[in-house]
């Protein structure tokens, strides 16, 4: 038999009268339990309203496709709360040590509600806590999940030009190895300052051109033609040198000239410099491409997260929505075509980069995932009285009718389990409303719009800062 003493040891109810202390008593369940043992499962029937009394517990399952712990002591009150529109218990209630606790009956919240309006009051507003606690887990879930998808696909666009890189150092060792090889039979060799002359000659000629590229059945007939050459001239193995020297864009009729005008040992030993010489420039071009390459990574990743800025400040919109395709294009290449129509003159709006950058993400990802990676992108932008306006539209299957009212829902999805938290739309919304703005859907299959309205910063007001 619980006593009011014991009741008032929980905080909810410490001050209530006394009339409510007892009659809230006399329609109560008291429970003893074990360690180990459940008192509600996940499933059941959401039929109580849980008050501890004594005990460790524990809450456990799963909450937006992840696996939740949350822990209950004695003077707690949990279970299922007045106004709440939970049918079953999503969650496994167990606990940890021996306890007790006092369940109450859903079914009595009418009168609960009517006899004891403060702990109504106080239980609503427990209720407002529990909801917050949950969406900031699956906000930030949400995140990591972004977070994730966005860092494999950093990591993928950076293998690309790393591995490049990689490859011709590998490359590099063996070329420097021909070259100094080709120079020592050359200083071997007597030459005079006619002969140096012709060889750095058409050396310095395909080194200044640079890499010409040549397709797949072009550069086999140069190759053949070079091949025809060099046998012409008694050069054996010629198969390897024709096709260095192929790759490096000699002709024909230059290697028939600097064989012409110099010895058959000259001649090898100086068409193997040459071809490593261009070899190694070709290489050298390779490894400034794909350190370009990371670095313009590096740029896009920090202008999508805006390092190094301040917190708010005026964001060209066009810049913000290119930074996020930039960020998200592992994601477009496969299959996905992106129109754009930008008005030309700059669009500004006060807000976190960052946050601008969520917006875009969030909207453009909901349409690959819609298209199934094919299809068209449409990014626009254009000015209506004083506002930004910023479409993003595809040609996926569409909003079903039944759930383009509850799109903007929190936890509200279409995804299949795992696939979607339901919140990124609902930040989407947040934080335009929170700039001021406002978002507009229009769908139909082959045709959904997404309009994200931003009050316009006009460039010309004094103290006006453009951030890029």
């Amino acid at each position: 038999m619980t006593t009011s003493l014991e009741l008032r040891s929980v905080a909810a109810f410490s001050d209530l009268p006394d009339d409510q202390i007892e009659w809230f008593l006399s329609h109560v369940e008291g429970v003893c339990v074990q360690a180990g043992e459940a008192f509600v499962r996940q499933g059941d029937p959401a039929d109580w309203l849980i008050v501890f009394l004594e005990g460790f517990f524990q809450w456990r399952g799963e909450f937006g496709g992840d696996n939740v712990s949350i822990p209950a002591q004695a003077g707690e009150v949990s279970g299922v709360f007045p106004f709440s529109r939970m049918t079953r218990f999503t969650v496994t209630g167990r606990a940890l040590t021996e306890g007790r606790l006092l369940k109450f009956p859903v079914a009595l919240f009418p009168e609960l509600i009517r006899k004891m309006p403060e702990l109504t009051k106080r239980l609503v507003a427990m209720m407002s806590d529990r909801i917050r606690e949950g969406t900031r887990i699956e906000q930030q879930r949400d995140r990591l999940v972004s977070l994730g998808k966005l860092s494999a696909g950093l990591a993928h666009e950076l293998n690309n030009p790393a591995s490049a890189a990689k490859r011709a150092t590998d490359q590099m060792r063996d070329t420097l190895e021909k070259m100094r090889r080709s120079n020592s039979k050359l200083w071997g060799l007597p030459l005079d300052d006619a002969d140096k002359n012709r060889i750095e000659d058409v050396e310095a000629s395909l080194l200044q051109r640079g890499t010409i590229p040549i397709n797949g059945l072009a550069l086999s007939d140069l190759e053949e033609a070079l091949g025809s050459v060099l046998q012409s001239y008694g050069h054996a193995n010629s198969w390897e040198l024709s096709a260095s020297l192929a790759r490096c864009g000699m002709t024909a009729d230059t290697l028939t000239s600097l064989l012409t005008q110099l010895n058959p040992d000259t001649a090898h030993a100086a068409l193997e410099r040459i071809a490593a010489s261009a070899q190694m420039s070709t290489l050298l071009s390779t490894i400034e491409s794909s350190i370009t390459g990371i670095s313009n990574l590096v740029r896009t990743v920090k202008e999508y997260t805006h390092m190094d800025q301040g917190p708010v400040q005026n964001i060209d919109v066009v810049q913000s929505l290119e930074t996020t395709l930039d960020t998200l294009a592992h994601r477009l290449k496969p299959g996905i075509t992106v129109h754009r129509a930008y008005q030309p003159i700059p669009l500004l709006a006060n807000t976190a980069g960052t946050e601008l950058n969520q917006v875009w993400t969030n909207i453009i990802e909901n349409a690959i995932d819609a298209m199934q990676r094919q299809g068209e992108l449409r990014v626009r932008t254009f000015r209506e009285d004083n506002y930004i306006v910023v479409e993003i539209g595809d040609n996926g299957p569409g909003i079903p009718p039944e759930a383009k009212p509850h799109i903007f829902d929190p936890f509200f999805t279409t995804k299949g389990v795992g696939e979607g938290t339901g919140l990124g739309l609902n930040t989407v919304l947040t934080i335009v409303k929170k700039l001021g703005g406002d978002v507009q859907v229009a769908s139909q299959r082959g045709d959904t719009r997404f309009q994200v309205w931003l009050p316009l910063v006009d460039p010309t007001e004094p103290g006006t800062h453009l951030v890029t």
